[in-house]
């Protein structure tokens, strides 16, 4: 009988050191001056006081999110590169609407069998995403879990912490009638509802990810693959022309109709105009494949748009020239007296 491992159990210690060898100068890329631990470290040593000094009464804020079953569309196009963009963007997409900076970022890949040229991969994509928007990617964890996970899937999942001044929270308190809706757009499914995107595309439709399609610059599955777009300097290109904006809320799962609500003072609602914005091909090919109702749309998908920001009327203009360089602004609705709740027209 041969002697018993880790390895010979399913575990490869070994490949997660390589991993990790891989991914040091893509994470150490990221790192600003406040962190102090290197990679290898129980935990991760970040120094708050030079940031502190610019605020009077700092608040953080903290959120963690993942990437759902685009890992699958990943694994079927054996593409890796953008789902790490995609766990950062999902996770400070989350805090930005309160107005708060993103500072630190930790990461959660979890598999069956660790290949560490695919983590380089991923950990690449999310570096980047980092360095884009100032965040540092200060730690990070690798699992290997033969019977948990299918082969060859991955599972992710990360972590933001940021900082807003107490004073400056955006929480949706003053929102009122007569406030109108903008609406920042998506460019496809983000990380939501791809659950229900499988279903229809590959098992009603009988579509291959390397199939293209009229409607689609790009094949079923690099449209898929399309990463989420992260709103942070957005945001805060707003926030620096000193414009107020009431309330902030991310487009994801459970789309304009959960999401918006939650932002919602008691006694008001919103009316979303739906042809205001024009929806991608993605979402009108599955409705029409799927025989999905409107409604049902709009409680999976973001329909185009990826965040939505609640502001004064005159302010519009405003917005729309502080995010000139970055994004088209649409003006997607308005704030009405009611129940609280979203209502598309």
């Amino acid at each position: 009988m041969s002697k018993i491992s880790y390895k010979s159990a399913g575990v490869d210690i070994d490949a997660g050191n390589t991993a990790v060898e891989l991914i040091k100068s893509s994470i150490k890329s990221t790192f600003s001056k406040n962190v102090l631990t290197g990679i290898g470290n129980f935990g991760s040593l970040y120094d708050l006081k030079p940031i502190l000094k610019d605020y009077n009464n700092p608040v953080m804020v903290q959120s963690i999110d993942g990437v759902g079953t685009k890992t699958i569309i990943a694994r079927k196009m054996r593409k890796y590169d953008t789902i790490g963009i995609d766990l950062l963007s999902a996770a400070s997409n989350d805090i930005i609407v309160m107005g708060a900076r993103p500072l630190t970022f930790l990461d959660y890949i979890a598999n069956d069998k660790l290949d560490p040229k695919i983590i380089e991969v991923i950990v690449s994509g999310m570096a980047k995403a980092c360095r884009e928007n100032n965040v540092s990617l200060v730690g990070g964890e690798t699992a290997e879990m033969p019977d948990v996970y299918l082969k060859g899937e991955h599972d992710l999942v990360g972590i933001i912490t940021g900082i807003v001044e107490k004073e400056k929270i955006i929480d949706g308190l003053t929102i009122e009638p007569d406030d109108i809706v903008i609406g920042l757009p998506s460019n496809g499914l983000h990380t939501n509802g791809y659950s229900l995107a499988r279903k229809i595309l590959f098992d009603i439709g009988g579509f291959k990810v390397d199939d293209k399609l009229p409607e689609l610059k790009k094949s079923v599955g690099l449209t898929l693959l399309e990463p989420h777009i992260n709103y942070t300097n957005h945001i805060f290109s707003i926030i620096k022309e000193s414009i107020e904006i009431k309330g902030i809320a991310h487009i994801t799962g459970g789309g304009m109709i959960e999401n918006i609500p939650r932002i919602l003072p008691v006694n008001t609602n919103v009316l979303i105009d739906s042809k205001s914005w024009p929806v991608p091909s993605i979402f009108n090919i599955m409705k029409k494949i799927g025989k999905v109702e409107p409604n049902e749309m709009f409680r999976s998908f973001n329909m185009g748009i990826g965040m939505i920001l609640i502001i004064n009327d005159s302010d519009c203009n405003k917005v729309k020239d502080a995010l000139r360089p970055l994004s088209k602004v649409y003006k997607i609705g308005k704030v009405e007296s009611g129940e609280k709740g979203v209502l598309i027209q």
